[in-house]
C-alpha cells in the first residue's frame, strides 16, 4: 500500500480531529495571515497573523458558544459573510460543536437567503454585517427555527447596549459566553469532537438548479477529512507554502482549500477583497493559489491594456512575447508528455529567454515573486489564456468537480500538467466514461445527497456509488480528463457561477411584452449577454404607435428607439435577478427565430447550438474587449 493510499483509508472521520491533531503537532506555527484596514482607508493594510494555537482557541470558544446556544450535534448553523478569516474560525467552530455549516453567499438576496436558511432549517446565522442581518430580521417571520444571529461586525448593526432580546449577539459575546461555558465544561469541545462520524453531515452548500430553486448538497464529514488527505497527498503543496485564499468560502471550490491546509499546517493569508487581489499579490507574495478562470483574464486584459497605452512598438512586443510563451508552452508540454523531459528547440528557447526580461519577469512579480503554481477550476479555462501563463513561468494547474464531489475531483499534476485538460483524478477517485460520454464518479468525496430531495438525489447517485455529473468528456489513455461538453442545460460563467439560461429567459418573457424568443449566453464567460427576437406584430404595431410607420421588421429592430425600449425592460429584469445572473449586454435580432432556419425544433423548442453558430459574429461583438484573444 502506497504512502498516500494509507493516508486516505486510515483518515480520521472528520476534519475537526485534523484541526486538534494540527494545533497539538505546531502550535506555535503560522495558521492565518488576515488584513486589519487603515482607518478610513489612510494607508496600506495592516497584516496580522495567528497562530495555530491562537486560532484554536477561538475556534473552540465559538464552538462552545454555539453548544451554550443549545445547538445539538448535525443542527445547521448558516454563514453568510465574505471571505475573512472569522469565516474560517467559525466553520471550523460549527464542525467542532458537531454542528454543520450551511453556506450563503453574501451576495444572495433577501428572498433567497430566507430560502435556504427555511430549508436547511438553520438554528444559528453568523452573519458578517448590518446588510446581512437586515436580511433575516426582513425574513424573521418566515424562520421559525432561526433562534439568534451572530453578528461579525457588530459595531454598525447593533447598538451599544446590544439587543436586548437576545435574538441578535456579537461575535465577540458568542466567544465570551464559550469561554465561560469552557470553564465549567472544559472537555466538551474535544466530546463534541470524538463523537463526531464519518457519515455525520458537516456542511450543505446550496447549489444553483434549473428549476430555479438552488438544491441544498449534502457532504459529510468524511468527505472533508478525505479531500484533506488526497489533496495533500498530490504533493502539490508543501508545509513551507503560503496560500492566498480570496475565494467565496460559500463555495465548495474556496472551503476545500481550507482542509488541505490543517493537514498540510502551511500557512494562509485570507482576503476575499475581489479589488484588492492585485494590491495584495506583492504584499503576500504567495506560493500558490487557486482561482476562477476570470482572474486570470482580468490579468492578461490588464497587460495587454498597458502594452497598448505605451504605444504601438510596446504593443507589437507584447504581441510577440505573448506568441512566443504560447509556442514555448505547447512544445516543452508536448516533449514533457513524449520523453519526460520539458526541452525545446534552441532557437525557441533564445526567444523565450529575450521575451522573459521584456514581459515574463515583470508579470511574475506582480503575482509576487514566489508563485509556483496556480490552480484553476470552477469554469473552463481558455487554452490561449493557460499556454499564456504556462509560457511566462505562472503554472496554471486546472481541476474539476463539483458541489456534489465535495470540489476537488481532478487535478494537473505538478510539472506533468497539460494545458486544456483537468488533469488526473485525486487519489481514491474513481472515473469512467458513460456510453453517452457523460463523466461519473465514485469515491469518499460524493455527496450524501440533496437535502429533503430523495427523487432528485436518485436522479444522479447510484446505488453503488456512481455520480452522474451531467458533463462530458473523454480520458486519455494515460488518465488525463478532458471536458468537452455539458449534458446538463446549466452555464456556468468564467466566475464559475451557475446559471440556468431558462429560468431568465422565462423572467423575460414575463416582463416584456415584445420579445418572442431569447437566448441567454454567458458560458465560461465573465458576465452574460442575450440574443432577443421580437415578436413581428407586436412591435410593428409598437412601431406605428411611435411615428416609425412604414417600417420593416429590421428596420424596426435596428433603431435605436426600438433598442432603447427593450434596454427598459432588460433593466426591469435585471433587477428582479442575482448580480452574476444580469444581463449586461444584448442584440435585437434582424429577424424572428424559425423551424425553416433550423433555429427551432417542431415543438417549438430552442436551438441553442444552431442560433448561437448563426449569430456568432454578434455574440462575439458584445464580448469584444472582455478578454484578449
Amino acid at each position: 500500500m502506497s504512502d498516500t493510499q494509507n493516508l486516505i483509508e486510515n483518515r480520521p472521520p472528520s476534519v475537526a480531529t485534523l484541526f486538534i491533531e494540527r494545533v497539538s503537532a505546531t502550535p506555535d506555527a503560522e495558521a492565518y495571515r488576515f488584513p486589519v484596514p487603515a482607518p478610513a482607508g489612510r494607508g496600506p493594510d495592516e497584516w496580522r497573523s495567528l497562530s495555530w494555537s491562537e486560532a484554536a482557541e477561538r475556534v473552540y470558544a465559538i464552538a462552545a458558544g454555539l453548544i451554550a446556544l443549545g445547538v445539538r450535534p448535525e443542527e445547521r448553523v448558516a454563514l453568510a459573510s465574505s471571505t475573512r478569516v472569522e469565516w474560517i474560525l467559525a466553520d471550523l467552530g460549527v464542525m467542532c460543536a458537531g454542528t454543520a455549516t450551511t453556506t450563503v453567499y453574501p451576495s444572495t438576496n433577501t428572498e433567497e437567503s430566507a430560502y435556504i436558511l427555511a430549508d436547511s432549517e438553520s438554528r444559528v446565522l453568523i452573519a458578517e454585517d448590518a446588510a446581512q442581518l437586515a436580511k433575516a430580521r426582513e425574513s424573521r417571520a418566515e424562520l421559525p427555527h432561526l433562534g439568534h444571529v451572530i453578528v461579525i461586525d457588530a459595531a454598525d448593526a447593533l447598538p451599544a447596549e446590544g439587543d436586548p432580546e437576545g435574538w441578535v449577539l456579537s461575535l465577540a459575546d458568542l466567544e465570551a459566553r464559550g469561554t465561560e461555558y469552557l470553564v465549567a465544561h472544559p472537555e466538551t469541545v474535544k466530546e463534541r469532537v470524538a463523537a463526531i462520524t464519518a457519515t455525520q453531515l458537516a456542511t450543505l452548500i446550496y447549489t444553483s438548479g434549473t428549476t430555479g430553486r438552488p438544491k441544498g448538497v449534502r457532504l459529510p464529514h468524511d468527505n472533508w477529512s478525505y479531500m484533506a488527505k488526497a489533496t495533500a497527498g498530490t504533493g502539490l503543496i508543501t508545509k513551507d507554502d503560503v496560500q492566498y485564499l480570496w475565494l467565496p468560502l460559500a463555495h465548495v471550490f474556496g472551503k476545500v482549500l481550507t482542509s488541505g491546509q490543517i493537514e498540510v499546517g502551511h500557512v494562509t493569508a485570507v482576503d476575499g477583497r475581489v479589488d484588492k487581489i492585485i494590491e495584495n499579490l506583492p504584499v503576500v507574495q504567495p506560493t500558490y493559489m487557486a482561482a476562477v478562470p476570470r482572474i486570470f483574464e482580468k490579468v492578461y486584459n490588464g497587460v495587454a491594456a498597458k502594452a497598448r497605452a505605451g504605444g504601438a512598438a510596446k504593443y507589437k512586443i507584447f504581441q510577440w512575447a505573448a506568441g512566443v510563451a504560447r509556442e514555448y508552452a505547447k512544445v516543452s508540454q508536448d516533449n514533457f508528455r513524449r520523453t519526460g523531459t520539458a526541452s525545446v528547440p534552441f532557437a525557441l528557447g533564445a526567444k523565450h529567454k529575450a521575451a522573459d526580461a521584456l514581459v515574463y519577469a515583470k508579470l511574475r512579480e506582480a503575482f509576487g515573486g514566489r508563485l509556483r503554481a496556480a490552480v484553476s477550476g470552477s469554469a473552463a479555462l481558455a487554452p490561449d489564456i493557460g499556454y499564456f501563463f504556462s509560457g511566462a513561468g505562472i503554472h496554471i494547474l486546472e481541476g474539476y468537480g463539483l458541489t456534489e464531489s465535495s470540489a476537488a475531483s481532478f487535478v494537473n499534476p505538478g510539472e506533468a500538467y497539460r494545458t486544456g485538460t483537468v488533469g488526473k483524478p485525486l487519489p481514491g477517485t474513481e472515473v469512467r466514461i458513460a456510453d453517452d460520454g457523460e463523466i461519473l464518479l465514485r469515491g469518499p468525496g460524493i455527496m450524501a445527497g440533496y437535502h429533503r430531495l430523495p427523487e432528485k438525489t436518485a436522479e444522479v447517485l447510484e446505488p453503488d456509488g456512481w455520480f452522474h455529473t451531467g458533463d462530458i468528456g473523454e480520458l486519455s489513455p494515460d488518465g488525463y480528463l478532458r471536458i468537452t461538453d455539458r449534458k446538463k442545460d446549466l452555464i456556468k460563467t468564467s466566475g464559475g457561477k451557475y446559471i440556468a439560461p431558462a429560468e431568465v429567459e422565462g423572467q423575460f418573457k414575463a416582463v416584456c411584452p415584445f420579445v418572442s424568443n431569447i437566448l441567454v449566453l454567458g458560458a465560461d464567460r465573465n458576465f452574460c449577454t442575450a440574443l432577443i427576437a421580437l415578436d413581428e406584430p407586436a412591435i410593428l404595431g409598437w412601431a406605428a404607435e411611435n411615428g416609425l410607420t412604414g417600417r420593416t421588421y429590421a428596420e424596426v429592430v435596428a433603431s435605436p428607439a426600438a433598442e432603447r425600449l427593450i434596454a427598459g425592460y432588460v433593466k426591469r429584469l435585471n433587477e428582479g435577478l442575482q448580480r452574476w445572473q444580469t444581463i449586461k449586454k444584448f442584440r435585437l435580432l434582424p429577424r424572428d427565430l424559425d423551424i425553416e432556419h433550423g433555429e427551432l425544433t417542431p415543438s417549438l423548442k430552442l436551438k441553442r447550438p444552431v442560433v448561437e453558430r448563426t449569430y456568432k459574429d454578434l455574440i462575439e461583438e458584445m464580448y469584444e474587449g472582455s478578454r484578449e484573444s
